[in-house]
C-alpha cells in the first residue's frame, strides 16, 4: 500500500538576506559550483549522511511551506525566462514517482514530456479493493495531463534509451478502424528520469505466467473481477459434486505480501457481504487459500502485527458450513508450479483452485534492464541492485556522468540506502527532484549548488541553509521519511505501524482501519478522487 504508497509575489527584501545570498553566490561561481571537483569530502559527508527523524520532519516541513510560497508566486507573477532555450526533460512513467514530479515541477523552465503508455496516474494501494467492486476504477485513476498542464504528454513505450546521443525510442500503436500498425519514432532529451516503476517477478516458476493473475494495472483489476464472478458462474452449473463445486471456488493467493493480504481481506468482504445475495447456496464451498513460501506475512510489520494479521484472516469463517475456516493461511509452502487447475508446492502438495493471484514479488521492467547491462559502472554495481538502475544521493543515474539521466521509484536503488519498494518512497523520491529541477541547481554538480539568477526567489529552506557557509548553497542528498506502514485485513479491521523517531506505535482493529481509511483518502491526488472514493465507501 501507500503506506507497505502536496496575491502576492514572494519576495525577499531584508538587504542583510540579500547580501549574504550574493556574497554566496559569488563564492560557488568563484570556487566549486560550477567546478567540476565539486564540493571538499567534509560537506560530501554531510550532505549525504543520515539524518534523523526530527531533522527530516523539520527539513519536510520547511519545504512543503516553500513550495506553497514558490507555486503562490508561480502563479502570480509573470515568469522570467532563465535561458533563450529551454532544456528538454522527458520523464518516462505515470506512476508514484513520475506523477509526483510532474505535479511538483515548475515547467515554466523547461520543455517537459511525458511519454507512458498508460494517460492517467493509478492509485496502486487500492486495486485489490477495485478488483471485487469495493471502489471503481475511475475513483482511483486521474489523467496525467491534469498533473501540469505545462507538460506535454504521448502516449507510447519507450523500447530504448541511446545514453550517448540522447534520445529515446519510442513505439506506439496506431489504429484506424478494424487495422492497426506499430510506429516508432525518437524523442531527444537534456534530462531523462526514468520512473517506469518494476514488472512482475515469476522467479522463473514454470506455469505463473500462463495460469495465474497479476495486480498491477487497472487491466489485472478488471480481469480478476471478471474472473471471480467467472468462478461462481461456473460452480452454479447443474450436475456438479460438491468437490467440484469446492475446488471451483478456490481462491489461490500466492504472496503474503501487502498486495495479498489486502487481496484476501478485500475478497472476504465480497464473499461475506455481496455473495450472499446472489449465490447463498455456493457460500458452503468457497474457500480462501493465501500461500507464502517464508515463514511470515507481511514482512515490513512488527512480529505482534503479523501474527495478528493471521489470527484475523483465519477467524473468518465460511457461512452455513458450520466453523469450518474461509482463510486459510499457508507459510513454509514454496511453490514447484501452477497448472491450469492446481498450484503444486515445493512439497507436491497439489492445491486445486478455480483462480489463482500472483503477488509474489517485483522485478525488473526489460528498459531498465538492459540499461544495468550496457552502462559498465551499473552493471558493476549489481549486486545489491537487483536489475535496478543505481543512483547516487540526489538520483542520479551512476555511471552517466554529465547529470543527463536520474532515476527514481521501483526502478531505481540509491546506494548506499535500502529503501522499501512502495508508493510512500517513489512519491517523496519525485517532489525531491521536482524541488531541485524547479529551484535552479547546477544539476550536473557532484553536488548541485543553486545558482541564483535575475528573478530568483530565495525562500525559507535557502534562508536557514545559508547560514551554513559550508553547505548552505547545496542541496542535501534524498532521505527517506518513513512515516509508517498499514494494511487491510477485511471485516472493518486493519494494522498500523507508525513510526516516530526511534518509537513505534501501533494499532490494530477498528483504530487501524479508521487510520487506514483517513490516511487512503487523504494521499489521492485530487478532490475528485477523495469524492468518488468516499462515495465509493
Amino acid at each position: 500500500g501507500y503506506w507497505a504508497s502536496p496575491g502576492r509575489s514572494w519576495d525577499l527584501k531584508v538587504k542583510s538576506r540579500s547580501s549574504r545570498f550574493n556574497r554566496q553566490r559569488q563564492r560557488l561561481e568563484s570556487t566549486e559550483g560550477n567546478d567540476a571537483s565539486g564540493p571538499g569530502i567534509d560537506t560530501m559527508k554531510r550532505l549525504t549522511e543520515l539524518r534523523s527523524f526530527n531533522s527530516i520532519v523539520i527539513d519536510k516541513v520547511i519545504e512543503a511551506v516553500d513550495d506553497v510560497i514558490f507555486d503562490s508566486w508561480k502563479h502570480n507573477s509573470e515568469s522570467v525566462p532563465h535561458s533563450g532555450v529551454k532544456e528538454r526533460v522527458v520523464i518516462l512513467g505515470s506512476g508514484w514517482g513520475a506523477h509526483a514530479f510532474v505535479s511538483s515541477l515548475d515547467a515554466s523552465r523547461y520543455d517537459a514530456t511525458v511519454i507512458s503508455p498508460r494517460n492517467y496516474f493509478l492509485f496502486t494501494p487500492m486495486l485489490a479493493g477495485a478488483a471485487v467492486g469495493t471502489v471503481e476504477y475511475r475513483s482511483i485513476t486521474q489523467p496525467i495531463r491534469d498533473a501540469n498542464p505545462q507538460v506535454d504528454y504521448l502516449e507510447a513505450t519507450c523500447k530504448d534509451v541511446d545514453v550517448e546521443k540522447k534520445e529515446v525510442a519510442c513505439e506506439i500503436v496506431v489504429c484506424q478502424g478494424t487495422s492497426c500498425e506499430i510506429k516508432d519514432f525518437n524523442v531527444p532529451y537534456d534530462h531523462l528520469i526514468i520512473g517506469v516503476g518494476a514488472s512482475t517477478n515469476t522467479f522463473g516458476i514454470p506455469g505463473v505466467r500462463e495460469h495465474c493473475n497479476f495486480l498491477k494495472q487497472i487491466e489485472d483489476a478488471a480481469q480478476l473481477r471478471n474472473g471471480i464472478g467467472n468462478c461462481f458462474e461456473r460452480a452454479n452449473i447443474p450436475g456438479l459434486t460438491d468437490l467440484q463445486k469446492q475446488e471451483t471456488l478456490t481462491f489461490a493467493v500466492i504472496g503474503a505480501g501487502p498486495t495479498g493480504v489486502e487481496f484476501v481481506a478485500e475478497l472476504c468482504d465480497f464473499i461475506e457481504q455481496d455473495v450472499p445475495e446472489v449465490y447463498p447456496q455456493l457460500l458452503p464451498f468457497v474457500r480462501v487459500k493465501l500461500i507464502e513460501a517464508s515463514n511470515k506475512v507481511l514482512m515490513a510489520f512488527d512480529g505482534e502485527l503479523q501474527e495478528k494479521a493471521i489470527e484475523t484472516l483465519q477467524a473468518r469463517c465460511v457461512s452455513g458450513a458450520g466453523n469450518v475456516g474461509l482463510v486459510e493461511v499457508l507459510l513454509k509452502a514454496g511453490v514447484k508450479e501452477v497448472t491450469s487447475d492446481s498450484v503444486i508446492l515445493t512439497d507436491d502438495t497439489r492445491i486445486r483452485y478455480g483462480l489463482s493471484v500472483w503477488a509474489a514479488g517485483n522485478g525488473p521492467v526489460p528498459l531498465v534492464l538492459d540499461l544495468t547491462k550496457r552502462i559498465e559502472e551499473q552493471n558493476a554495481l549489481q549486486g545489491m541492485a537487483r536489475g535496478r538502475l543505481v543512483v547516487d544521493s540526489w538520483l542520479r543515474v551512476k555511471g552517466v556522468n554529465d547529470g543527463s539521466m536520474w532515476s527514481l521509484g521501483d526502478c531505481a536503488f540509491v546506494e548506499g540506502a535500502s529503501y522499501p519498494a512502495t508508493a510512500q518512497v517513489a512519491a517523496q523520491q519525485g517532489s525531491f527532484l521536482a524541488r531541485i529541477f524547479s529551484r535552479n541547481y547546477n544539476l550536473a554538480a557532484p553536488a548541485p549548488p543553486r545558482i541564483l539568477e535575475g528573478g530568483d526567489k530565495v525562500g525559507i529552506a535557502q534562508t536557514l541553509a545559508g547560514l551554513d557557509k559550508d553547505v548552505g548553497g547545496y542541496a542535501k542528498g534524498f532521505q527517506f521519511l518513513n512515516l509508517g506502514i498499514l494494511a487491510y485485513l477485511g471485516d472493518s479491521k486493519a494494522l498500523a505501524q507508525i513510526q516516530v523517531a526511534d518509537a513505534t506505535i501501533k494499532g490494530s482493529g477498528i483504530t487501524g482501519f479508521a487510520l487506514w481509511r483517513s490516511v487512503y483518502l487523504s494521499k489521492q491526488v485530487s478532490w475528485r478522487n477523495r469524492l468518488l472514493v468516499a462515495i465509493d465507501w
